[in-house]
């Protein structure tokens, strides 16, 4: 079914204005998202290949740390739980997280793995659309190793009590083991903590938590089967709820919306969130959006949202930072002013 009734949009911002008074936990792969942006000037002589005149340089946080920042961006205060390496993007990685005024004290320096960087290279200039042409990515997947894993572990059980929420925010770069899944998501449903889960991939590792929130291939992926049919669409959304027991499953699913699947309801399926002043969607990065989702919805069901608010609420906010370039997040009041 449709969302046939919308929310009350009063409701909506008393919501949002909520948000400012919620902690959040976000554990996960932090990574350092570096962006190298030159003006094309000629082909190489060397190669067929295009040469940039360089105009800007910049490292944001990524990965796990941009749902820490769309979370902190909307008004909450959040806490990071994981690893960075000892290294030039590292550095970089965590001046930002400072000045954006995130708690970092659990974020442990690993000096055995690079920090996890993806630099993207782009061509434009203020007269042209930029364009994404390559990027170069500088991972370790393996599991964390002691001392961090174990300094994580006793740092989500000294935070835990404190907070509102917990993000598992998985992006198999070596962080989400089972042994911080075991240390938190145990202790967070005893303490009555909302816990939503964004994984790339193995969801049913995920036991008992408020949600999941996978974009269409990440659930595929774990289902073993592909999507392509309304009736496909219903049973992928039953087996997650089925195999992990969570209250809900979020399924965002590109230009055909999300679909909320809420145990004992009957489906919730959203198209794009269209803006007033927009008579259609004009997508320029679809990057992060799913961190975005992840930050809304969980921040909204701290607030007392209903998951179909929540969902409505995440649903906005992604049609806002598609339309621009890189990791975005919205603001409180850019998130009000979206909602028809």
């Amino acid at each position: 079914m449709a969302l046939d009734t919308l929310p009350d949009i009063a409701r909506l911002r008393s919501l949002i204005g909520a948000f400012r008074e919620k902690r959040v936990l976000v554990i996960g792969d932090m990574g350092a998202d570096e962006y190298i942006i030159g003006k094309p000037a000629r082909i190489s002589r060397e190669a067929p290949v295009l040469i940039l005149e360089l105009s800007e340089e910049r490292t944001i946080p990524g990965s796990a740390a941009n749902v820490a920042v769309n979370a902190r961006t909307l008004g909450a205060e959040v806490f990071l739980a994981g690893v960075v390496g000892d290294d030039v993007p590292g550095r970089h990685l965590r001046r930002a997280i400072d000045e954006l005024g995130l708690h970092q004290e659990g974020l442990f320096t690993d000096q055995q793995r690079p920090t996890s960087t993806k630099t993207r290279i782009m061509a434009g200039s203020p007269q042209i659309v930029q364009q994404h042409i390559v990027r170069i990515d500088r991972v370790d997947t393996s599991d964390v190793g002691e001392p961090c894993k174990g300094q994580i572990i006793a740092y989500i059980h000294a935070v835990l009590p404190e907070i509102d929420a917990v993000i598992l925010s998985d992006y198999e770069n070596g962080v989400i083991s089972p042994e911080i899944i075991t240390a938190c998501i145990p202790m967070a449903r005893e303490l009555g903590k909302i816990i939503v889960v964004d994984s790339h991939g193995s969801l049913f590792r995920f036991q008992g938590v408020t949600a999941l929130t996978p974009n269409q291939p990440e659930a595929e992926l774990t289902l073993g089967m592909t999507i392509n049919t309304l009736t496909e669409l219903k049973e992928a959304g039953q087996r997650l709820l089925d195999g992990s027991h969570a209250r809900g499953v979020l399924i965002t699913r590109g230009s055909e919306g999300m679909s909320l699947f809420e145990a004992g309801k009957p489906p919730i399926h959203l198209p794009i969130h269209r803006l007033d002043y927009a008579s259609e969607v004009v997508v320029v990065d679809t990057n992060g959006a799913g961190d975005t989702v992840a930050a809304t919805f969980t921040l909204a069901l701290t607030a007392g949202a209903s998951m179909a608010e929540a969902a409505y609420l995440a649903n906005a906010a992604a049609s806002l930072v598609v339309r621009r370039l890189g990791c975005a997040s919205n603001t409180p009041e850019e998130l009000m002013n979206a909602l028809k």
